[in-house]
């Protein structure tokens, strides 16, 4: 396979996500498990498709300033993927032209003129939105939540790939979700309720402490990856449920994760279209689910028992305000000691920023139940 047949595959994957509104995650995998591809040109596709896709506000800002008419989805897509090689990978303006063009068919002369414009042109940014292509609202929330320093520093570390941590029974886990589970410090013996665990890593990073872990997830297929991630870790301390958080159908545990839902805005480096799917009023919605899952929590953990509440995103109302909500009507819970470095105390809890160790974003809120 060339790197030109890597070009066509990559155009012809963005078109079918646009087209389709399909799940980049989903649909790229699967194409290049039928390609034929060796490894070198998988990690090409890999990188234009998701680059492209993460990149797709700067990428059309770069394009449209020399486009005079509407765009066909594959014209659009092809003129994408070019900006992105030309401006963010650093290819070669030859290479880029020359190869787009041969992608174009009819529409070769109006791609070869505006990625030719596109290379000779140095870019002046209307915005730090339209630079790190992110929506209005998503930067907008994060410099008044973060402040503009910290937040400008976070989007940019969400767009660059991440690297890979390999746990050392094989698991494939950011470090920031590792010392989550730590958080927890699960014991020998102890019944441990994760209530919204799927895929399953924190969940058998407990049971290898010698915890049994029980392990839910509203939707069944949810349920069933961390079941089968269990089964392929050897980790059988683990019991994998459907079941909603909000009312688990579990008597009492001893420790009581809730990793729960929310707006993902600490990981967007991993979910190269999550900043294109969440809308700003989710982020309202997710927090009333968080309390409500936090409420079922202080009924199932046993008096002297420990909650530890999680979130992979960086906003107010899914962090600090809940923390005040939960002193203020979960007198019961009492914080205990945040995380150190990296971690950044914040509320009674600790947040992570992305770029303090080059990982996901993250907050925790460690909580023990009076009594006991």
């Amino acid at each position: 396979m060339t790197v030109d047949r890597a070009r066509k595959l990559a155009l012809d994957t963005l078109s079918r996500i646009e087209r389709s509104d399909a799940y980049a995650n989903l649909q790229l995998p699967a194409t290049l498990g039928r390609s034929g591809l060796d490894q070198r040109d998988r990690g090409f596709v890999t990188e234009l498709v998701y680059g492209t896709i993460r990149m797709r506000r700067a990428c059309d800002w770069l394009v449209d300033r020399f486009v005079q008419r509407e765009l066909d989805v594959q014209t659009r897509d092809l003129l994408r993927m070019g900006a992105y090689q030309l401006h963010f990978m650093g290819t070669p303006a030859y290479a880029v032209v020359s190869t787009s063009v041969e992608l174009a068919g009819r529409a070769s002369r109006l791609v070869e003129a505006v990625l030719r414009r596109v290379a000779e042109s140095t870019p002046e940014w209307p915005d730090d939105a339209t630079r790190l292509s992110y929506p209005d609202w998503i930067v907008d929330r994060l410099v008044d939540d973060l402040g503009r320093g910290d937040a400008i520093a976070a989007l940019e570390t969400m767009n660059r790939a991440p690297a890979v941590h390999e746990r050392p029974d094989g698991y494939i886990q950011d470090p920031a979700s590792q010392w989550t589970a730590a958080y927890v410090e699960a014991r020998p013996g102890e019944r441990i309720a994760d209530v919204c665990a799927a895929p399953g890593g924190k969940a058998t990073a407990m049971a290898e402490a010698g915890a049994f872990v029980a392990a839910g997830d509203l939707r069944p297929n949810r349920a069933s990856l961390v079941r089968d991630n269990a089964r392929r870790l050897g980790a059988d301390g683990v019991a994998a449920y459907v079941g909603d958080g909000r009312l688990p159908p579990l008597r009492v545990a001893d420790r009581v994760l809730v990793d729960a839902p929310c707006s993902g805005l600490g990981v967007l480096r991993r979910r190269p279209d999550a900043r294109w799917r969440m809308a700003p009023g989710a982020v309202d919605q997710l927090a009333g689910l968080q309390r409500e899952l936090l409420s079922a929590a202080a009924e199932l953990v046993a008096p002297g028992g420990r909650i530890v509440y999680s979130v992979c995103t960086l906003t107010n109302a899914e962090t600090r305000a809940i923390d005040a909500w939960l002193a203020d009507c979960h007198p019961d819970l009492v914080a205990e000691a945040p995380p150190g470095a990296p971690w950044q105390p914040f509320g009674r809890g600790a947040r992570l920023l992305p770029q303090a160790a080059d990982t996901d974003g993250m907050y925790v809120l460690g909580l023990q139940r009076k009594g006991g």
